[in-house]
């Protein structure tokens, strides 16, 4: 396949009807978005700077900027999101908002300080043309910060799915949105002509009463199958029975409960600028006049520990 080839993995209407659809009750869902948002904004506290003007990409609820209503830093967020009734419910927080596709950023170049994308960028097709449109919106020396989920996301659900359809079909069809892992999501980065990429992910467990809760929050969450090559017929009862059934002989725990996880890969990365610190030739640390990294980008040097890299 060609660079200029896209891999139509999503049915990008069926995102947008799922999300209008979660907009109706998305308080009674969002819980999952508010504790990432949270997590991607902590990002910022290491970063000495102010950021004039933000963008949020895919922003549901308004969960991101909510948050950010709390840092003097973003002086101030414009959202977008593919959905008109989410975004009629991000407009309750103080910032701009508007329709717009994360595919097709309707925006001019070199507009932007920071963006942020929460849980949204892994239902796009194209995710390299995406991140080539943030970096093309960001400013010189701009700042993203990304969140979506990660290939071990679900993993309990995908496995008695696929035991149960070997059961019941005899085979397995697609039921669980693909995921990218942490070095595809660095590569991509850098291929869209990102600096300094750093990709981690934090392992979120959630507990339910059963599975079928599960099933509850991935719908009300806009977060259900939207896989084009999915099967259109109703799944039949008998499958879905199946598959709850060995959900909670294989994963209920101690307390009684089964666990979801939900892995969450946050992107950090800068558009390219001549004032940043460059790569060191090798043999050229011990120089004296040596600078460092987390001077020259203005941020607080730290050692991650703990996480994937």
């Amino acid at each position: 396949m060609s660079d200029l080839e896209i891999m139509t993995v999503f049915d990008r209407k069926l995102v947008r009807e799922h999300r209008e659809r979660a907009a109706q009750n998305w308080p009674d869902f969002d819980f999952l978005h508010k504790e990432v948002a949270l997590r991607l904004c902590d990002r910022l506290d290491d970063v000495i700077r102010d950021f004039p003007l933000a963008l949020d990409i895919g922003c549901h609820g308004g969960e991101v900027a909510h948050v950010l209503e709390n840092y003097p830093k973003v002086k101030q967020v414009i959202q977008c999101d593919l959905s008109e009734k989410m975004i009629k419910r991000a407009g309750e927080h103080q910032a701009l908002s508007l329709v717009a596709d994360e595919e097709f950023l309707p925006f001019a170049p070199n507009s932007f300080d920071l963006i942020v994308s929460n849980l949204s960028l892994h239902w796009t097709n194209d995710l390299p043309g995406a991140l080539l449109q943030i970096n093309r919106c960001l400013k010189p020396d701009g700042l993203f910060i990304g969140t979506m989920f990660g290939i071990e996301t679900l993993r309990e659900l995908r496995q008695c799915l696929g035991q149960a359809e070997m059961d019941v079909d005899g085979g397995m069809s697609p039921r669980i949105s693909p995921f990218a892992d942490v070095r595809d999501a660095g590569m991509l980065l850098q291929r869209a002509g990102f600096t300094l990429p750093v990709v981690d992910a934090d392992a979120l467990d959630v507990r339910y009463e059963n599975p079928m809760k599960l099933l509850k929050d991935l719908k009300g969450m806009g977060e259900n199958n939207k896989v084009l090559e999915r099967r259109k017929n109703f799944t039949k009862r008998a499958l879905i029975f199946s598959a709850m059934q060995k959900y909670m002989e294989e994963f209920t725990g101690d307390d009684g409960r089964v666990p979801a996880t939900f892995q969450v890969m946050f992107m950090t990365a800068w558009k390219d600028d001549p004032s940043q610190q460059k790569p060191l030739k090798p043999g050229a640390g011990s120089s004296a006049d040596t600078q460092k990294l987390a001077d020259a980008l203005g941020v607080a040097e730290h050692i991650l520990t703990g996480k994937e890299q």
